[in-house]
């Protein structure tokens, strides 16, 4: 059952890449991804109200338990890592091609196995060395074809941000299982994925004011010394259909993610394996809507990236 909700999560990640993508062509990175936890939350917020005033049975899938300080300042830390994540994999996105981002993505499982090496004390076996090899070649080739589109890997602030993005993705697949475990902290996976949106629109809306804070002033108090500054230039943002379609595609695959992570017999190396496949999705959309470049290479790039994943699939087993 968690494999097939594995696969499904995969489905709608990649959509969600897709829809990212879109919304971030010429737009400002932070209204969208205000907007973005803003819609997410407004999604689970019905759950949440129904959960507390009894309107849903305690035994439905989308019932959301009520916790205390005990259990929400896990979320929060939760919802910090997730947003840090967001902020850079935002402006990976924005910036460089999704042929290039979705490869660099899939190569998280790489990082959540060294995480779970390096801080739950697993051992990778001959299987997963060789998916973890493979996985650091896909990433040195991936760098050569990025190279002929003018993105020099090693000194490419996008890159950086990418990375940065999937290291902090890493450590929040890590916290989730111990978050959802019961022999650890327990949450419920409803509880989890609700209120962290909810305190991640609290965060957004904090630097939202503080990035647009110019641009507030300039419309509530028509400031001439700000109108007139040449070395100000606000964020530029316009409205896209896109935009509540990111929340939708990721509410849906966030959701069976738990829901899949929930199970007992749930591996937490394989799921986050098998989320990666979104790179497939967000690839062809890449091809055939973003027109870009280089896809005979990238293709190349991108089978290494899916065999490394087969070899640490088998290993996990």
């Amino acid at each position: 059952m968690w494999l097939i909700l594995a696969f499904t999560s995969a489905f709608f990640l990649g959509f969600y890449d897709v829809f990212k993508k879109k919304s971030l062509k010429d737009n400002a990175v932070v209204p969208v991804l205000f907007l973005n936890v803003l819609f997410s939350s407004i999604i689970f917020l019905p759950f949440i109200i129904a959960s507390k005033e009894g309107w849903l049975d305690s035994d439905s899938i989308f019932y959301t338990h009520s916790y205390g300080w005990d259990g929400h300042k896990y979320i929060i830390l939760k919802s910090v890592i997730v947003l840090t994540s967001w902020v850079f994999g935002y402006l990976g996105m924005k910036n460089l091609p999704i042929t290039i981002v979705g490869p660099i993505n899939a190569t998280r499982p790489v990082m959540v196995l060294i995480g779970a090496l390096t801080f739950l004390g697993e051992h990778l076996n001959i299987w997963q060395w060789i998916g973890v090899i493979i996985a650091i070649i896909s990433f040195y080739i991936m760098s050569r074809s990025g190279k002929r589109e003018g993105i020099d890997f090693k000194h490419n602030k996008w890159i950086v941000c990418v990375l940065l993005a999937n290291i902090f993705g890493a450590l929040s697949a890590l916290y989730d299982r111990y978050l959802l475990d019961p022999e650890q902290i327990g949450l419920d996976k409803m509880a989890v994925q609700s209120w962290f949106n909810i305190y991640q629109v609290a965060m957004m809306g904090i630097v939202l004011i503080i990035t647009e804070w110019k641009t507030i002033t300039t419309k509530l108090f028509k400031s001439s010394s700000i109108n007139n500054s040449s070395s100000y230039t606000p964020s530029h943002f316009h409205w896209s259909w896109c935009i509540p379609l990111i929340s939708v595609s990721l509410s849906i695959a966030d959701f069976v993610y738990f829901y899949a992570l929930s199970q007992d017999d749930a591996m937490i190396s394989i799921v986050s394996m098998i989320r990666r496949g979104s790179v497939i999705v967000s690839f062809l959309f890449g091809a055939m809507i973003f027109k870009e470049k280089n896809l005979k290479a990238k293709v190349f790039d991108l089978l290494l990236v899916l065999l490394s994943m087969v070899f640490l699939f088998i290993g996990s087993r």
